[in-house]
């Protein structure tokens, strides 16, 4: 098993957007209003999102999900903008564990949220506060 590297988001970061979560149901509305504020624009139902969107959205999926099974709630879902691009970072309450990316699981296992966000962002990191321990992922704004 491998460790993410320690690092906070940009400091020039600005919130757009912030979500609490504190159950799986919560997480059906996360995508569309994450789509509001990465577009300025509704999702419409069965309508599909742009790259940059549809990325933010999956990945935002599989850290507040992880974050709802392994963390303690509630989750926080924040969208961040650093000059060129959006950072997404989710925190959890539970500051016994350190983020770990799983090498080992058979496929279909589960648990691959993590390298799913190292796949499809630029970049990934976590840090703690004396809260909460976060896990952000960056992607470009256009």
């Amino acid at each position: 098993m491998g460790q993410l590297r320690t690092s906070p988001p940009p400091p020039q970061a600005t919130e757009l957007r912030c979500w609490e979560l504190v159950d799986p149901v919560d997480l059906r509305g996360l995508r569309a209003s994450l789509h509001a504020a990465l577009t300025g624009e509704e999702l419409l139902a069965g309508e599909r999102l742009d790259e940059v969107p549809e990325l933010v959205a999956l990945v935002a999926s599989e850290l507040a999900t992880n974050a709802l099974r392994h963390g303690r709630p509630p989750t926080i879902v924040r969208l961040l903008l650093a000059d060129d691009r959006f950072v997404l970072d989710v925190a959890d309450h539970d500051l016994s564990t350190i983020p770990e990316l799983s090498d080992i699981r058979p496929l279909g296992a589960g648990g691959r949220g993590l390298q799913i966000a190292q796949a499809l962002s630029l970049d990934v990191g976590w840090y703690a506060t004396r809260d909460t321990k976060n896990i952000w992922a960056s992607f470009p704004r256009h």
